[in-house]
C-alpha cells in the first residue's frame, strides 16, 4: 500500500481500538456544534486527498498535493470572519470547506471535486487549474507554491484602512475586515514572503493601519529539505511591528483559541500577526513523491501516528462533543460519499478548444459611475500657475505630470505608489506635486522593495482602487517580474473573471539616457514584459500622446480591469528639440482631459508611400529626424508609431502600411526578444513586398559616451531605409 492507503488504514484501526495519540485536555472556548463541525470539515479534506489520488490513477484526476496533516487550518478558518479575504497555502482545502461551513447554500465537496477533475464546471477556475478559491468565501485563488500571494496580501490589508479614508466605487472589504494569507516553512525563506513580512513590520512601526494575519503552517520540510529546528520561531518571534502567536495545529481546540487571539488583535489593533502554527506533512510533497526515499520510515511514520484527525477524534471524546464510534462513523460515510460524488463528477464536461482555455484571459468590463473629468473649479485649484503654461508647448514629463493631475481629479479611487513618487514627486519630476496635491493617502512613498510596489498595487486592485504603480526604472522591473507574471496577470485566467487586480504600471525605461548609468538606467529589452497574456503595454513617444494614452489606459482599468504597463521613455522626458537647438520641435501642447488614444490605435504622420517606418518610442523621434533627410532626398516617407505593443495592433499596422512600397522596422530594443521580430513576421505573412529591420545589438548598455553605441540612431535608420528602397547613400 502507498502512504495514503497506510496512513487510512491505521486511522480506521486506531479509532475503533481507542489506541489515540496523547496530548493536552481540549481548551475551553469551542462549542460542541462548533468543534465537530471543523472535524466534518478535516474528515471531507482527507476524504478529498484520498479519491484525488485514485483519481489520477484512473486518469480522472490532474492533481495531488494534498492537505493532510495541515487540517488544523479548519479550526484558524473558525476564528475568522467568512467575509474576511484569505489568500491560501495550496495544502489548506481544510480552511475552505470549514469557511465554506459558514456560508449558506456552499456544495463544498461537489465543487472541489470539479476542480480536481478539472471540469470546465468548477466555480472558481472553470477547469483550467485545479485551485483553492471561491468568490462567496472571499478567497481569490492562488497558484503560487513560493509564497508570491504575501506582497498582494499586504497590499489587501493596506487597502482597508485606505478604503476608509477614501472609499472606492467597487470596494469589496469592510473597514472592520482582515486579511488572511498562508503558507509553508519552506516558503517563509522565500525573498517574495522576506520580503512581504518586512513591509509588513515596515508599515506596521509607521502606526499605519495593517490589518493582517500571516498564518505559517510549520510541517518542518519541504519537498525533501528540512527547515532548521526552531527556524521559524527564531527567525519571526522578535520582527519590529508584528506580534508573534505560536499554536498546534493538531489540536483543534488550542489551533481555534490562540487563532481567535490572533484574529482579535489584528481586528482590534489594526496591526500585522503572524500565526505559527505546528501541522505535520502526511504521504509526502505529491503524489509522485515517495517520501521513505529521503526520510528516515521511522520519521515517517511518527508523523502519521501524530495525524491531526486522531488527535481530534481524542479532543473531541474528552470533551464529550462526539464519541469514538461516532466519529469514526462520519469518516467512514464521508469517504463513500465523496467516492458517489466523483463518480457524477468524473462525467462532466471539460474545455475543449484553445478559445475555451483563454476565455479567461481578459477579465470582464464592471459598470463605473460616469465622469464628466474634472470640473473647472477643482482644475483651477489644483494646477494653480500651470494653467496659464497649458496653451504653451511643454516637455513629455510635465504633460504626464498635468494627465496624472487630471486623471487623479476625475478619479478618487486612483492611488499612485513607488519610490520617491510623493514628496520628491519621482526621480525626474514627473510626479512633482502631486503629494501637495491629493496628499500622502493617494500619493505613498513606499520602501524600496518592488515586489512590495507590485504587491500593494495588486492588493488595493482587489479592494475597488485603480492603482498606478510606478517602478523606477526599467530594469528594476526584473526584481519583481513575477508579481506580474505569476500574481497579476493570472487572477482572471484562474478565478474565471470573477477575481481582478486591475492598474496602470508606469516604468521609467529605454535607452539613450545621455551617460547616467549604464544598463541599469538605460535598460532597452521588454522581452519580460511581451509573453505576459493578457497584459496591455503601451509606449507613448510624444507628451501629448503619452497624456492621451495614460486616460486610455485608467479607462481600461477602471472599467475594463486590465493590466496595463505604460513605459515611458526616460530620454523623452526633457526632450524638446528635434533637428536643432532650441527649435522646440519635441515639445507639445496638452490635450484637453477628453481626449484620448484608444487601445489598438496607431499614429501615423507622414503620407509617403516610397518607404513606411514602423516604430515606437525613441525609434519615433529618431525616425522622425531621418524623416526629413529622407523626403529632401525624394523619397516619400511615412512613420508609423505602434503606440501599443501588446496587444499587437496587426490589422491596424497593415492597414496604416497598406499603399507602402516598403516596410522598414525601427526598434530600440536588442535584436533578440524585441518586437521587431514579431513585426518582421506581421509583415513578411502578410505580402512580399521588401521590408527589413534595425534593432539594438544584443548587448547591454554602456555608460558615459557610448551610451548610444549599441543602439539605433537618426544616421543607422537613414542608411537602413536607403538601402531598402535602393538609393545610394
Amino acid at each position: 500500500m502507498d502512504r495514503a492507503q497506510i496512513v487510512h488504514q491505521n486511522f480506521l484501526d486506531r479509532v475503533a481500538s481507542g489506541a489515540l495519540p496523547q496530548g493536552a485536555a481540549p481548551a475551553a472556548g469551542l462549542a460542541p456544534e462548533q468543534a465537530v463541525g471543523i472535524y466534518r470539515a478535516q474528515v471531507l479534506s482527507r476524504a478529498l486527498d484520498i479519491t484525488s489520488r485514485a483519481m489520477q490513477k484512473a486518469g480522472q484526476g490532474f492533481y495531488t498535493i494534498g492537505s493532510s496533516g495541515h487540517e488544523g487550518m479548519a479550526a484558524v478558518a473558525r476564528a475568522l470572519r467568512p467575509d474576511d479575504m484569505a489568500f491560501l497555502h495550496y495544502r489548506d482545502a481544510a480552511f475552505q470547506i470549514s469557511r465554506a461551513d459558514q456560508v449558506p447554500g456552499q456544495r463544498i465537496a461537489w465543487d472541489m471535486l470539479l476542480s480536481f477533475a478539472c471540469s470546465s464546471e468548477d466555480p472558481i477556475s472553470g477547469g483550467r487549474h485545479k485551485v483553492l478559491g471561491s468568490k462567496a468565501l472571499m478567497i481569490p485563488p492562488q497558484t503560487s507554491t513560493i509564497a508570491s500571494h504575501l506582497p498582494k496580501a499586504v497590499g489587501a490589508a493596506y487597502s482597508i484602512g485606505a478604503a476608509k479614508r477614501h472609499a472606492p466605487e467597487h470596494q469589496l472589504m469592510r473597514d472592520d475586515s482582515i486579511v488572511m494569507c498562508s503558507f509553508g516553512d519552506a516558503s517563509a525563506n522565500h525573498s517574495t514572503a522576506q520580503g512581504a513580512i518586512n513591509t509588513a513590520g515596515w508599515t506596521s512601526v509607521q502606526s499605519t493601519p495593517l490589518p493582517l494575519l500571516f498564518v505559517c503552517e510549520d510541517n518542518g520540510i519541504g519537498i525533501s529539505t528540512k527547515t532548521p529546528q526552531g527556524w521559524i520561531e527564531t527567525s519571526m518571534r522578535a520582527r519590529p511591528g508584528i506580534k508573534y502567536f505560536k499554536a498546534d495545529g493538531l489540536d483543534i481546540y488550542a489551533a481555534h483559541a490562540v487563532a481567535q487571539e490572533a484574529a482579535d488583535y489584528v481586528r482590534r489593533r489594526k496591526k500585522p500577526a503572524f500565526l505559527h502554527l505546528r501541522t505535520v506533512r502526511l504521504y509526502g510533497h505529491a503524489g509522485a513523491d515517495v517520501p521513505t526515499t529521503y526520510l528516515p520510515k521511522s520519521e515517517v511514520e511518527a508523523d502519521e501516528a501524530n495525524d491531526p484527525l486522531l488527535h481530534s477524534v481524542r479532543l473531541l471524546d474528552q470533551a464529550g462533543a462526539l464519541p469514538r464510534a461516532e466519529a469514526l462513523k462520519i469518516y467512514t460515510e464521508t469517504c463513500a460519499r465523496v467516492e458517489r460524488i466523483r463518480a457524477e463528477v468524473v462525467t462532466r464536461p471539460h474545455l475543449q478548444s484553445g478559445a475555451d482555455v483563454a476565455a479567461s484571459l481578459i477579465p470582464p468590463t464592471r459598470a463605473c459611475a460616469a465622469s464628466n473629468g474634472p470640473s473647472a473649479a477643482d482644475r483651477a485649484t489644483a494646477f494653480g500657475g500651470d494653467m496659464r503654461a497649458m496653451s504653451e508647448p511643454q516637455p513629455m514629463s510635465r504633460l504626464i505630470n498635468w494627465a496624472l493631475t487630471d486623471l487623479m481629479l476625475a478619479h478618487s479611487e486612483i492611488v499612485m505608489m513607488g519610490e520617491d513618487v510623493g514628496r520628491k514627486g519621482g526621480v525626474y519630476g514627473v510626479t512633482q506635486k502631486l503629494h501637495q496635491r491629493f496628499g500622502r493617502d493617494r500619493m505613498i512613498d513606499t520602501l524600496l522593495d518592488e515586489q512590495s510596489i507590485l504587491g500593494l498595487a495588486i492588493g488595493m486592485g482587489h479592494n475597488g482602487f485603480v492603482p498606478m504603480p510606478e517602478i523606477q526604472f526599467l530594469a528594476y522591473l526584473h526584481n519583481a517580474e513575477d508579481q506580474l507574471r505569476g500574481e497579476a496577470a493570472t487572477l482572471p485566467f484562474f478565478s474565471n473573471g470573477q477575481f481582478s487586480n486591475p492598474m496602470v504600471l508606469r516604468i521609467a525605461g529605454l535607452g539613450y539616457q545621455k551617460g547616467f548609468g549604464g544598463h541599469f538606467h538605460n535598460d532597452n529589452s521588454l522581452a519580460v514584459l511581451r509573453d505576459i497574456p493578457g497584459i496591455v503595454i503601451a509606449c507613448p513617444s510624444d507628451g501629448a500622446e503619452a497624456a492621451m494614452m495614460l486616460r486610455e489606459a485608467v479607462r481600461l482599468a477602471r472599467e475594463e480591469q486590465r493590466v496595463v504597463v505604460f513605459v515611458e521613455p526616460i530620454a523623452l522626458y526633457p526632450m524638446r528639440d528635434l533637428h536643432a537647438a532650441k527649435d522646440g520641435g519635441w515639445m507639445r501642447t496638452y490635450p484637453a482631459p477628453d481626449q484620448s488614444i484608444a487601445l489598438g490605435e496607431v499614429g501615423q504622420h507622414g503620407a509617403g508611400t516610397d518607404l513606411a517606418i514602423v516604430t515606437y518610442g525613441n525609434g519615433r523621434y529618431l525616425s522622425t529626424q531621418a524623416q526629413a533627410e529622407l523626403e529632401a532626398r525624394g523619397i516619400k516617407t511615412r512613420i508609423v508609431d505602434l503606440r501599443w505593443l501588446a496587444p499587437l495592433p496587426a490589422e491596424a499596422l497593415l492597414e496604416a502600411t497598406k499603399s507602402c512600397k516598403h516596410v522598414l522596422i525601427v526598434d530600440e530594443c536588442r535584436t533578440t526578444g524585441s518586437q521587431s521580430e514579431a513585426l518582421m513576421a506581421l509583415f513578411t505573412e502578410a505580402s512580399d513586398r521588401p521590408a527589413a529591420r534595425i534593432a539594438a545589438e544584443d548587448c547591454f548598455i554602456a555608460t558615459g559616451p557610448a551610451y548610444a553605441a549599441t543602439l539605433p540612431s537618426k544616421d543607422s535608420i537613414l542608411a537602413a531605409a536607403l538601402d531598402l528602397v535602393g538609393a545610394k547613400p
